[in-house]
């Protein structure tokens, strides 16, 4: 097995039926742009009763996209994307707030996940998987795991991964292997994923590798290494 191969979207996701959040961070192929992408898939109606909304602070958050049809907002409704300083904080909860509260007191990514768990969502407890992006110097980014550490929900496992910028190469990292009851975590450290230096064949590439049924919605950000600008792009199964 070649632990370096770096597989395309469709290889990664086209075989998973549910993988639940997902979040991807690399860097392009001609090493201009850093690359975020978000997306969520929904099993239950109130899971995928959302769309995500850009922010007026240049973020993302996600909202319901039939409020009378919300159940239990506590879980799926939050800011997905949000700037921080020299930073961008990709996450699949809450804990967003909680890493850019973190960083703007001077605490490192891990310091300030230190505060989070796992969601209290028994049997599934999914995990809460976050990432950052730094533009302070060098582009470089880290992402973070958090799940439980045995089916009864006990503790928390905790992991984080840093990595420097390699061109056309991204990680891929999910709250589930795939579908199941109860939903098994996902194991293991983030994949390799292969980046495009084209925006719009990244977004569309990842969008229709998403199972066509659980889709719900996709966010993608390309920031300029050099400038700091950036493009993006949303897509939500409700319009």
């Amino acid at each position: 097995m070649n632990h370096y191969r770096t597989a395309n979207a469709a290889e990664l996701i086209a075989g998973l039926t549910y993988p639940g959040r997902g979040i991807v961070i690399g860097t392009t192929p001609d090493g201009k742009h850093a690359v975020a992408a978000y997306f969520i898939t929904g099993r239950s109606d109130n899971s995928r009763n959302r769309v995500f909304e850009i922010t007026p602070e240049g973020g993302v958050r996600t909202k319901p996209f039939d409020c009378d049809k919300v159940e239990d907002p506590s879980l799926i409704i939050y800011n997905a994307v949000r700037p921080a300083g020299n930073s961008l904080v990709v996450t699949n909860g809450d804990q967003t707030d909680t890493v850019c509260e973190g960083l703007a007191a001077d605490k490192t990514f891990t310091e300030a996940l230190a505060a989070r768990r796992f969601e209290p969502d028994a049997p599934n407890f999914t995990p809460r998987i976050s990432g950052v992006l730094s533009f302070e110097g060098s582009f470089r980014y880290e992402m973070s795991i958090l799940k439980s550490i045995d089916e009864d929900g006990t503790d928390c496992a905790r992991y984080t991964f840093s990595y420097p910028s390699k061109a056309g190469l991204g990680h891929f990292i999910r709250t589930y292997e795939d579908d199941g009851n109860p939903l098994p975590t996902f194991c293991g450290e983030p994949v390799r994923i292969a980046t495009e230096n084209d925006i719009d064949v990244f977004t569309q590439a990842v969008w229709n590798a998403l199972n066509e049924n659980n889709r719900i919605s996709l966010y993608v950000r390309y920031v300029s290494t050099e400038s700091g600008k950036y493009e993006e792009r949303l897509i939500n199964k409700h319009q």
